[in-house]
């Protein structure tokens, strides 16, 4: 398989490909996530209509390229995140990313969000890890990586320092491998969205 299904999963909970005219519900998502998002995320401080349709004609270029797949998270056909699978890491892996309003957290769907990347990720060709990067300071991202079962693989300096306020400026690498995941959802039953 070359690229990802457009949509994933059904009911409480689905991904589907992000589409340039979901600007507006996109834009009031993360403005009304901004608090949340802040400590974590650089592009927050450029946060507004302008920026989401930038990000919104990036994404549809990316997947067209095959470089990312961005894909809005939504629960009832409401938008509550986003979340993505990029070729950023090199050969054979894709990075991925995620984030819901906070009025939707502690619920596991960032979690069940990043578990149905991974497993569409690794159906691509070509691709045999996937891997998940955050700032040592965001312990909720690496609580969704240790629930997936991906092994921390590195922490390492950003050259540049914090990038936002809530950094400290140390990235943290988690990888798994298809192996890995075959061998975790044959074990515990689950499955991907």
């Amino acid at each position: 398989m070359n690229e990802p299904a457009e949509v994933l999963g059904s009911g409480e909970l689905e991904l589907r490909r992000w589409r340039t005219g979901d600007v507006d519900v996109l834009d009031r998502t993360i403005h009304e996530s901004l608090d949340h998002l802040k400590p974590w995320m650089p592009w927050t401080v450029n946060a507004g209509r302008p920026h989401t349709a930038d990000f919104l004609t990036r994404s549809h270029e990316e997947w067209e390229t095959g470089q990312g797949f961005g894909y809005a998270i939504t629960s009832d056909a409401v938008v509550i995140g986003s979340c993505g699978l990029w070729r950023r890491i090199g050969p054979g892996g894709l990075d991925i990313g995620y984030w819901i309003h906070p009025s939707w957290g502690g619920r596991g769907l960032a979690t069940k969000a990043a578990a149905a990347l991974v497993g569409q990720g690794l159906r691509l060709a070509g691709i045999d890890h996937v891997e998940i990067h955050h700032d040592a300071a965001n312990v909720a991202s690496g609580a969704v990586a240790r629930r997936l079962g991906f092994t921390e693989v590195g922490r390492s300096p950003v050259p540049e320092g914090p990038e936002a306020p809530g950094q400290v400026g140390i990235d943290v690498t988690w990888r798994i491998t298809a192996e890995q995941w075959e061998a975790r959802t044959a074990s515990d039953g689950e499955r991907a969205l």
